[in-house]
Order: structure tokens, then C-alpha cells, then sequence
């Protein structure tokens, strides 16, 4: 069991309040922006409970395909959707699920991490590239689209990434510049069904590594 000042939650909402203290004009207009989305509903399209996922073949950092249906040969599947390796909260929710990945594993299940950033060298030296799951390609995001997570991303957040960041999204996604999926996770039986779900357009909020192991232990 996770120590609650330790959790995933608790972590990213350190990330969120250190940025109001020294950013609070940007984060205030993070909230407006996520306020938006959600009066859109954004993901509110997004797979269902008992809905059967769709299948992709994607590539990984060396470049070699990855079949979905190949992996649920093997049993169940946990797919959680990631901006990309230049984002804070999406280290910090992989970081966490990297350090159970050994429950994971041992409940039959395999975790896969998808991005829209290129499967190119320059992924080979960040963090995430290096750990113990599959790190899959969807360059134009039209698996994380199929699975009703795809997100046009307000242009307020484009030029924070642009102008104070200094990232090239569309370098880094292969000319996908300003659609990223909403941080979502699934859970997968082995039949590829949906049996539990994390979906929520603030990306500042991830689905804490505990739910996920306790959804897959319905499945043993």
C-alpha cells in the first residue's frame, strides 16, 4: 500500500501549487483553459466501461511494431495516454507507475505508455525511454482519437510550450503541433474490453498506480 503523503495525487498537487506560487498568472489561465475544455466536454467521447478497445499497431523507440492484439494474447493490458516526455506531471505519473510496475507484472498484466513523440534517437536519452514498459508512437494521435481522447490544445497553453518553454511540438510529434490526447489510462481484460478507466482533460490530475493495481486484481 502506497504512503498517502507519497502518492501520486500528492505529488502532482505539490507540481500545482508550487505553480501557483511562482507562476500565478499562468496557472490561473491554466484553470481557465481546463474550465473551458470541461464546459466542452472534452473527453466526454472517450472509451466506455465494457466497451471493447480499438486495436493499433504503433511503433516503439527502436522503431519496431507493436500489435495490441498480440499483447492481449498475453493477458490483460494497462494503456495510459502521455503528452510527451517534455511534460512534468506525465514524468511524474510514470515514474510512479514504473516503481510498481513489478505488481503489475506479477497480476499477468503489461503496461504501455502512449505519446505522440517521434520514435527517433533523440528519444533515446530522456527519462521515460528507460524504463520497464513499452513506450509506442502515435504521431498524429489517431489511436489516442479512436479511443476518444484526443485533444485540440488551447493556444494559450500552444505558446506557453512555444514561446516560454521553448518546445517545437510539431518537431517533437512529427508535424502534429497542436493536438495532444488527454492524459487518460484503461484497464484491458485479455478480450480487450475497457474494465476500468481514468479520464480527466486537466492534465495536471493523473489516475494514481493503486487504482490500477486494484483493477487489475478484479481480473485475476
Amino acid at each position: 500500500m502506497s504512503d498517502e503523503s507519497n502518492t501520486l495525487k500528492a505529488q502532482t498537487e505539490a507540481k500545482v501549487a508550487a505553480g501557483r506560487k511562482g507562476n500565478p498568472d499562468f496557472m490561473k489561465g491554466v484553470d481557465e483553459s481546463i474550465a473551458q475544455a470541461k464546459s466542452f466536454q472534452e473527453g466526454a467521447n472517450a472509451l466506455n466501461l465494457a466497451q471493447n478497445a480499438p486495436r493499433f499497431e504503433l511503433p516503439n523507440q527502436q522503431g519496431e511494431q507493436v500489435l495490441l492484439e498480440e499483447l492481449l494474447a498475453q493477458g490483460p493490458v494497462v494503456i495510459t495516454f502521455y503528452r510527451g516526455s517534455w511534460c512534468p506531471y506525465c514524468n511524474l505519473q510514470l515514474k510512479a507507475l514504473q516503481s510498481r510496475l513489478p505488481e503489475i507484472h506479477a497480476l499477468g498484466a503489461q503496461l504501455v505508455a502512449i505519446s505522440p513523440q517521434v520514435p527517433d534517437g533523440s528519444m533515446s536519452e530522456n527519462e521515460i525511454s528507460k524504463m520497464d514498459f513499452l513506450v509506442l508512437s502515435d504521431q498524429n494521435a489517431d489511436v489516442a482519437a479512436s479511443y476518444g481522447v484526443a485533444w485540440q490544445v488551447p493556444t494559450f497553453l500552444l505558446e506557453h510550450m512555444r514561446v516560454d518553454r521553448g518546445l517545437d511540438l510539431e518537431s517533437l510529434n512529427n508535424g502534429n503541433g497542436s493536438i495532444l490526447p488527454i492524459p487518460a489510462t484503461f484497464v484491458l481484460d485479455k478480450q480487450g474490453k475497457v474494465t476500468w478507466r481514468y479520464v480527466d482533460v486537466d492534465y495536471r490530475t493523473r489516475s494514481e498506480p493503486e487504482d490500477i493495481i486494484n483493477a487489475l486484481k478484479k481480473l485475476v
